[in-house]
């Protein structure tokens, strides 16, 4: 194996010339041929691997909300209730681990490839949540959110990219939203576990301890799972890159995908580019376009209502159970519906009616703190914008 393995990467190092040469044009339009003739591959046989791989996802949302219930009782059992500072710092750090993850996802990829950068995501959240469940102090439960980011920074980084390489092209839109729908059910979740909180004494304890259950069955199960074949042939090992194939889509289709993932390499070397050139160069509009969509998505203000939505309703004369069971259904039904729709419509469509919806959102809530808005109706627009911004 080791021979092999040796052989394409020597291959690999000569610009996979070698390799797509050996399907020469002939051969590539009869394998397309044949894949008309045999239609596409089935979902089935990856579907699996993009559950797994969305368990880092759930993870993702449960730490997003798993805060939202307990905070009250962890402020309390932990001697900083009142103190704005600490329970900031409680809500917010796991955003900076999740700036640190983030970071080096990439890196961590390249080095060690998904499956193990996968492991090493679960890893921190693991430990960190082991610490919170177990924290005696403001101290304790900051250090545990603080690795519990790490891995939050990891993980939907990581799901977005497998997801899209080992996904079947004619269902990958589809695929796509899972890690979306995932992050709406660990929102969900961790709202449901958090609603006896305020009356059960340590039940935030436990609500930390249930989040370590499917972090384990991740780095578990993807011990199972297949690697990215895209990498497995970026590192020269085209022979477990179709090996990986065979076990995603069937073996009528590998040398179809090899060649297509030959000459997409191929391309893909015809220019290096730089960061500098990503930041000045002709690449910079993408760039633009992606951290502004980015940017503009998070000021929209989402991630209080994940964090806060219990204070903000309660403050409005909501029920906190009802309204966070709301924000949940809400933002679960816009994720299915992007489920539907995404290859249906597109990116572009989505993403239109998506920043359409958030300005009418905002409208609302602007409206019902002016002063044309009567009292009765405030709390109305209110709680419907906030709803349709998490939608």
């Amino acid at each position: 194996m080791r021979g092999r393995h040796a052989d394409a990467y020597s291959m690999y190092k000569r610009g996979t010339r070698d390799y797509i040469n050996a399907y020469d044009k002939e051969q590539v339009r009869s394998l397309n041929g044949v894949s008309k003739e045999i239609g596409n591959p089935s979902w089935k046989r990856s579907f699996l691997y993009i559950l797994v791989a969305s368990l880092a996802s759930f993870l993702y949302g449960y730490h997003l909300g798993v805060i939202n219930e307990t905070l009250e009782s962890i402020s309390n059992d932990l001697h900083f209730n009142g103190n704005t500072m600490a329970e900031g710092l409680v809500v917010s750090i796991c955003l900076g681990g999740g700036f640190l993850g983030s970071t080096f996802s990439g890196l961590i990829v390249d080095r060690v490839g998904f499956r193990r950068a996968f492991q090493l995501c679960a890893l921190p959240m693991i430990i960190g949540s082991s610490m919170s469940a177990t924290a005696k102090n403001l101290s304790g439960m900051l250090l545990g959110r603080l690795f519990v980011g790490t891995g939050m920074g990891l993980g939907p980084t990581l799901a977005t990219l497998y997801v899209t390489e080992v996904s079947p092209a004619y269902v990958r839109g589809t695929y796509g939203s899972f890690t979306q729908i995932a992050t709406s059910l660990g929102l969900m979740s961790s709202l449901l576990i958090g609603f006896p909180a305020k009356e059960t004494e340590g039940w935030w304890r436990i609500c930390f301890w249930v989040s370590a259950v499917p972090a384990a069955l991740l780095a578990l199960f993807m011990e199972f799972s297949p690697e990215s074949p895209h990498w497995l042939f970026k590192e020269g090992r085209a022979a477990d890159a179709e090996a990986a194939f065979e076990k995603l889509l069937g073996g009528p289709y590998v040398k179809g995908a090899m060649a297509e993932l030959s000459k997409s390499e191929r391309g893909g070397e015809a220019e290096t580019v730089k960061l500098s050139e990503l930041l000045f160069g002709h690449h910079r509009k993408v760039v633009f376009i992606g951290s502004t969509l980015f940017a503009l998505q998070q000021l929209s203000g989402i991630n209080s209502v994940f964090f806060f939505s219990s204070t903000v309703f309660k403050s409005a004369g909501v029920s906190s159970q009802s309204a966070n069971i709301s924000v949940g259904i809400a933002n679960f039904l816009g994720s299915f519906a992007a489920l539907l729709l995404m290859d249906k419509l597109g990116r572009k469509v989505l993403l239109i009616g998506s920043f359409s919806g958030m300005v009418v959102a905002m409208g609302l809530q602007a409206a019902s703190a002016s002063s044309l808005v009567s009292s009765s109706n405030e709390v109305y627009l209110s709680v419907g914008g906030m709803l349709l911004l998490n939608a």
